[in-house]
């Protein structure tokens, strides 16, 4: 089989399309055939070395396809199952061994191209929207790269519980996408100090909940933008890692400051089935969206890569195999 191997740390030329052998799954074990898979920003810091990863090794935490042999013991998948998953390394292939438990049905109304699309980041934002402040109805909420693949689903997320979003983008066409999601209030971050934007739109009482998967650029200003008792969550750093920040610092507003990663919310089976099932529920009944324009060969993983990192993609980036 064919795949992408990193050997060494760095840009997205570092990736390499190459012939790759897979053995027989183990115990616990189960074989897919992976039809596509998706990008996620944490591929890029682990290229980077960000987030060291053991070299060589082949990239990729997200991907659905068919299940084509199982290992002993296994009996939540069988042959010829469609699957997706997430948190599991090697997507980037055309075929993975994958932790059976992590598999998460794929309903035959789905493309695999959707189901290499919702499992991390839909998942992630089931989390973020649900863990760390109840949000209710005409509660303010202020989403971090609204028109990306994360920001997206928040958005949708955040108005369906009936929230009042305001999203921070860089272009035209993503704070059209933006709306089109459902976010309340646009601002352009690169004409604008968004915590000045905020005060101004809210008459100075700042927003109850800040989502945060930019880290460096926008951190320390999300302190400006949120209300007394406000919540500030951060689950990425797309621009970098966030400088620290003076914990005596957060009492002058009370705000509350919390820290995520999709691990922490999947300690079981039975945790990522309600998750999973949430998200393709929500995009069953047609109020989620999964926004993919960009659909690429597995060969093109680096042309992927220099999209997503350079922020001009909207919505999810897939990596789809020849095979």
């Amino acid at each position: 089989m064919k795949g992408i191997v990193i050997e060494k740390n760095g840009g997205p030329d570092v990736m390499q399309f190459t012939e790759l052998s897979l053995q027989k799954p183990g115990p616990g074990q189960a074989r897919i055939k992976v039809m596509a898979s998706g990008l996620n920003f944490i591929d890029i810091y682990q290229r980077r070395g960000d987030y060291p990863v053991p070299l060589p090794y082949t990239p990729g935490l997200e991907g659905s396809g068919v299940v084509e042999e199982v290992g002993a013991d296994v009996t939540v998948v069988k042959p010829g199952d469609r699957v997706a998953y997430t948190s599991q390394p090697g997507a980037y292939a055309e075929g993975s061994l994958v932790k059976a438990d992590s598999l998460i049905p794929l309903p035959e109304s789905f493309s695999f191209a959707q189901g290499a699309a919702f499992p991390l980041q839909g998942m992630t934002a089931h989390y973020l929207i649900h863990e760390f402040r109840k949000v209710n109805k005409g509660d303010t909420v202020l989403i971090h790269a609204a028109a990306g693949g994360m920001g997206l689903l928040l958005v949708q997320w955040a108005k369906h519980l009936g929230a009042h979003v305001f999203g921070t983008v860089s272009t035209e066409e993503k704070a059209k996408a933006a709306r089109d999601a459902g976010a309340d209030e646009i601002i352009f971050y690169n004409k604008e100090n968004f915590a000045n934007a905020i005060k101004r739109l809210t008459n100075d009482k700042g927003v109850e909940l800040i989502i945060d998967g930019v880290g460096k650029t926008t951190f320390a200003h999300n302190f400006d933008a949120a209300a007394r008792r406000g919540t500030v969550v951060i689950y990425g750093s797309a621009s970098g890692p966030a400088e620290p920040i003076a914990p005596n610092s957060l009492q002058a507003k009370s705000i509350t400051v919390a820290g995520g990663s999709l691990g922490s919310y999947l300690l079981n089976r039975e945790e990522l089935l309600y998750r999973a099932n949430d998200v393709l529920k929500g995009i069953q009944e047609g109020w989620l969206n999964l926004r993919i324009d960009n659909v690429l060969p597995l060969a093109q993983a680096q042309e992927a890569h220099k999209l997503l990192e350079t922020r001009k993609s909207i919505g999810k980036i897939v990596l789809r195999s020849d095979n």
